[in-house]
């Protein structure tokens, strides 16, 4: 493929029209290839990897201004990851305009690291050709369906979330958590916690931390009401506590 045949894919993968031919030629170009590692895409890789986390920071804040940092943490780094990154990667078609060396290639194709590097270096050259707003556009469309992926997953794993969710909806009450009791020496102790509802006390649960003990025990809660996991991703409460817990 020559240069002008992957500029012409490459602009459109961007969405819109190329500026700055230069910048793709270079965000498209591993180390292996260039003349310099200053004319390879690793400086590119290296603003476009803070873009990329500031635009989906940015979009997890926006939409879920009742989560706090931990469960928004573990989202955006599931989205970020090499893994992610790589497979968007190919499936928008810019691992095919990947210049690099004959010997780069493993068994199993282009190495994922390699995939994930071009992503984050063309939405470098999407930022320094035509603006934030655009690298912004071109993030959130393609990411997006990670996005929803990654916080559904989080909000199915966050019970207390759910009960919360449940509780306000169909009770018109808010879930109470009481300490009952801790156990063990300071460097292992493990805790007791019970959740009330409208004055209805559930069963307790025992956890290595006051959270997980939380957690476990509207576990318990949704269980005894009969909550299926809720299919929606956005709480309409903030527990503060990390998805998993």
């Amino acid at each position: 493929m020559t240069i002008l045949e992957s500029l012409a894919r490459a602009g459109a993968v961007a969405g819109y029209t190329i500026r700055n031919p230069e910048l793709y030629v270079a965000a498209l170009t591993h180390a292996s290839v260039a003349n310099t590692r200053l004319e390879s895409n690793e400086r590119m890789e290296f603003l476009g990897d803070a873009i990329l986390g500031l635009v989906v920071c940015e979009a997890l804040y926006q939409r879920f201004p009742d989560w706090l940092e931990g469960d928004l943490t573990k989202i955006k780094s599931a989205v970020v990851s090499r893994k992610v990154c790589a497979q968007v990667s190919d499936s928008i078609g810019l691992t095919d305009l990947l210049r690099m060396g004959k010997g780069m290639s493993e068994a199993n194709g282009v190495p994922g690291s390699l995939r994930a590097a071009v992503l984050e270096s063309f939405v470098a050259a999407v930022y320094l050709d035509a603006g934030f707003e655009q690298a912004k556009a071109f993030i959130l469309e393609n990411m997006g369906p990670y996005i929803e992926e990654a916080a559904a997953s989080a909000h199915q794993d966050n019970y207390k979330s759910q009960l919360q969710q449940y509780a306000q909806k169909h009770l018109s009450a808010t879930p109470h958590y009481e300490s009952l009791d801790e156990q063990g020496p300071d460097h292992s102790k493990c805790f007791e916690v019970c959740v009330t509802i409208n004055g209805r006390t559930f069963p307790s649960a025992w956890g290595p931390s006051k959270k997980e003990a939380e957690q476990k025990a509207a576990q318990m809660a949704l269980q005894e009401l009969g909550v299926a996991d809720m299919e929606t991703a956005t709480p309409s409460s903030g527990t503060g506590e990390s998805a998993g817990q």
